[in-house]
């Protein structure tokens, strides 16, 4: 079935360039992603009847190969035309460079046969998460992009292309995870790098058309740290397998793979181009930041952790993840737009994942992969809801959202899902954060233990000034009308119930799957959380429903009046404007603190990269001359 796993989105990303008429669009995605969502429920039950076992396939794959070189070189000319068209110079070296290393990896150096592809228990999950978490934000996209180009009448309407990339993203993605020979993982790490680029420069301004390249080169430059890495791994050691490079912990090659997926996850002193991602339509915003792109770079550094335990790459990835973590967290504190507030919390979550993978002891590895599987729905849900508030309100400025809970309390409601799902009890991040705490603190590493402590008290502070804005009461100031289409709440529903059902099941989620990928990727049967541990804490966390269960019982029976604001003066009638003692008319707002002189993007940016890319090229001449402590 793997075939029909990469096949059926690619054949439908195929399909949409064909189809003009929007409402038979509409149904052909409805159809696609519930046909990926079936093909995928089929496939993992398969795999769990057939023993859980870990399975390997395809030993010999010689037509498959020259495709995929016939690929990369199609992927290289594609971004050497794109280049010269926009007068782009760095796209070009870094394709042609990583381009002609594989090529000459692959026809003059001779290596063992192996399997090209694997299933295991991190691999469903990848797969659970790119099905259904990707498969809903392209039913979203339906109903969004109606109402996009309603807003933005100066962009041209590209719909059959952003959703051909939108499924050829999820094929591209299914591939990866689903590979295990290392130029097979490259040719799909290197789609997903044109898909972005392609997305980012959706609306073909000059900023779009800048951050796209951006993304590209930034990409790249990972992409030829991991050319590199298959060079090492085929010259040095003979083989091409990435259970291969875990279990040999050569370090030089761990080294380059490292570079590739801190560059895929947007970590410093790369999170440019994620933060750039944000002038493109919002759902390929979700798509990158939940389902795909960035949770590639995860992936490989969780798959390849168990390698990186105590070593010189694992306290460079560590380091890395943690300054990202604090110095994300920071910086999303002087935002007002939201996306940008999104954007910044994911590279700051992406940090303390990259953190965990580091560490590379059970503990860390298994807050790592709870913290992505909360992360996927929280942010691909709060990114919708974003875009649909900015279609709604025309802006996405989180003063703009003040009682949103009265204007659109649905929004409301499942953007505060999301948000909660962020930092708060019940919600699985919280425990994540202890479990990565608590291994921070076994490990030693008192720099890490910082960064956490400080990085989670700065994330509790603009996230808690967001909730704030959307639950305030008051009188609105006009009407709104809610604009949002069924095809978006479908989408948004379904990842609010998912967060709800993840908290209350979480014992059987840590059990049943998180557990599992741990034991598979350490070669052991410990558990990080025992049961009656798991158990007392879901019925701590459970517990914390009833005070505000309790509370809207309570409100929803008393009278209440919302009245005009007293402003020690004559209030004019609508909240923002009174008549003072000089008989002069005063206007009155309430605003966030957004504290831009102390955490502006202005003020961190530079150090922190400076900082992270000193750790970086630091560390590669250490690895290089040979350090291995």
């Amino acid at each position: 079935m793997i075939p029909l796993l990469i096949g059926i989105p690619a054949v439908l990303a195929v399909l949409f360039q064909f189809i003009r008429n929007e409402k038979a669009r509409g149904y052909v995605v409805y159809a696609g992603a519930g046909i990926i969502m079936l093909t995928t429920v089929i496939f993992i039950v398969r795999w769990i009847t057939g023993g859980a076992q870990i399975w390997m396939f395809y030993p010999e794959t010689e037509l498959i190969d020259h495709l995929m070189t016939a690929g990369d070189i199609f992927l290289m000319c594609l971004i050497i035309y794109l280049s010269v068209k926009h007068g782009k110079v760095l796209p070009i070296i870094l394709s042609i460079a990583q381009t002609a290393i594989v090529l000459y990896t692959e026809f003059t150096v001779d290596v063992k046969e192996g399997a090209h592809m694997m299933v295991d228990w991190l691999t469903i999950l990848m797969c659970i998460i790119i099905a259904f978490i990707g498969g809903f934000i392209c039913i979203y996209t339906v109903g969004y992009m109606k109402g996009y180009h309603a807003h933005h009448k100066d962009v041209k309407d590209r719909q059959p292309f952003f959703f051909s990339m939108l499924f050829l993203f999820l094929a591209a993605m299914f591939g990866l995870v689903l590979s295990q020979n290392l130029i097979w993982i490259y040719f799909f790490w290197e789609i997903t790098s044109v898909i972005s680029f392609l997305m980012i420069g959706y609306t073909k301004t000059d900023e779009a058309v800048n951050n796209s390249f951006c993304a590209l080169w930034m990409n790249l430059l990972g992409g030829l740290g991991f050319a590199v890495a298959i060079a090492l791994m085929a010259n040095l050691h003979g083989t091409l397998q990435l259970l291969e490079v875990v279990n040999i912990g050569a370090l030089l090659p761990l080294m380059c793979l490292s570079l590739a997926g801190l560059t895929k996850s947007a970590q410093l002193p790369f999170s440019t181009w994620l933060l750039g991602a944000m002038v493109a339509p919002t759902p390929s915003s979700a798509l990158l930041h939940s389902a795909t792109m960035v949770k590639a770079g995860v992936y490989l550094l969780i798959r390849i952790s168990p390698a990186l335990e105590g070593n010189l790459v694992g306290i460079i990835v560590s380091s890395i993840g943690g300054l990202t973590f604090i110095m994300a967290s920071m910086m999303a504190i002087a935002q007002n737009d939201a996306k940008k507030v999104l954007a910044f919390s994911t590279i700051s979550n992406l940090g303390l994942i990259v953190a965990c993978s580091g560490i590379g002891v059970e503990e860390t590895v298994w807050a790592a992969i709870f913290l992505m599987i909360f992360h996927a729905v929280s942010k691909s849900m709060l990114f919708q809801s974003v875009g649909a508030t900015e279609n709604t309100l025309g802006s996405r400025d989180i003063e703009n959202m003040h009682g949103l809970i009265i204007t659109v309390p649905k929004l409301a409601y499942i953007m505060g899902i999301g948000i909660a799902g962020m930092y708060l009890a019940p919600f699985g991040m919280l425990i994540s954060k202890w479990v990565a705490l608590k291994s921070f603190v076994d490990s030693g590493n008192v720099v890490l233990v910082l960064f956490i402590a400080y990085g989670s008290a700065t994330t509790m502070f603009y996230w808690t000034k967001w909730l704030a804005k959307l639950l305030c009461f008051h009188i609105p100031r006009e009407t709104v009308k809610d604009v949002t289409h069924r095809d978006e709440y479908v989408s948004m529903f379904f990842h609010a119930v998912t967060m709800i059902l993840l908290c209350l099941l979480l014992p059987l989620v840590a059990i049943g799957v998180v557990n599992p990928i741990v034991r598979e990727l350490f070669g052991n049967s410990t558990d990080v959380l025992s049961m009656s541990v798991l158990t007392t804490m879901a019925i701590m966390l459970v517990s914390i429903f009833i005070v505000p269960v309790a509370m809207f019982f309570i409100s929803r029976r008393s009278h209440r009046e919302i009245v005009p604001i007293y402003m020690n003066g004559i209030n004019e009638g609508d909240n923002r404007f009174f008549m003072n003692s000089y008989g002069k008319k005063e206007h009155l707002y309430l605003s966030n603190w957004y504290l831009r002189f102390e955490f502006g993007r202005r003020h961190l940016r530079i150090p922190s990269i400076i900082m992270a890319a000193a750790v970086l090229v630091v560390g590669f001449c250490l690895v290089i001359g040979g350090v291995s402590w």
